[in-house]
């Protein structure tokens, strides 16, 4: 059993969620999303709240069940606060630059790494830590993994980039010949 699917998701003032066609849309003050709900599970729109309902069993329906409220739990939170991933850049040389909705990366490459930001996710940058928001978690994370990825964190000196809150094990490097 879905501890989690269980819980209604309580819809705040100012936010408007319609359900129609396996299809459910959040207005909020921030935006809008909208998502198709899995055929395993059904959403209830009520007076404040909303409610995952499984349509059968097994526990991949109630996986789904789950699944289904955090996803729309996120959307609620989005559009009414909004999300926030924040990434370091830490290496001597190692800068990156924001024009309009473009990043341009200095990591120790031979060329620039040019990165345009996805439509709805925005950015600030400040001595080598670049703010990404949005409203929209799923996008927004998979938009700092794709950063993160064009220099991921190396063990023994710790270069490239990171989340912020992450913890990079660092590793012994040589020991010189006695």
């Amino acid at each position: 059993m879905s501890r989690v699917g269980k819980q209604p998701i309580s819809i705040p003032d100012g936010v408007k969620v319609s359900y129609k066609d396996r299809r459910i849309e959040v207005k909020g003050p921030k935006g809008s999303l909208s998502r198709v709900i899995h055929e395993d599970v059904d959403l209830t729109v009520e007076k404040g709240v909303v409610r995952v309902v499984k349509t059968g069993n097994g526990k991949k329906t109630a996986a789904l069940q789950g699944l289904t409220r955090t996803l729309v739990a996120n959307m609620v939170r989005g559009v009414t606060q909004g999300f926030e991933r924040a990434l370091e850049i830490v290496g001597v040389g190692y800068r990156v630059d924001l024009k309009s909705n473009v990043l341009t990366f200095a990591l120790g490459y031979s060329h620039p790494v040019v990165y345009t930001l996805p439509e709805g996710i925005s950015a600030s940058v400040d001595k080598g830590k670049v703010v990404l928001s949005g409203i929209d978690k799923e996008l927004l994370g998979a938009t700092a993994a794709t950063i993160r990825g064009f220099r991921k964190p190396e063990p023994y000196k710790g270069k490239g980039i990171r989340y912020v809150e992450e913890h990079i094990r660092r590793k012994v490097g040589k020991t010189g010949a006695k």
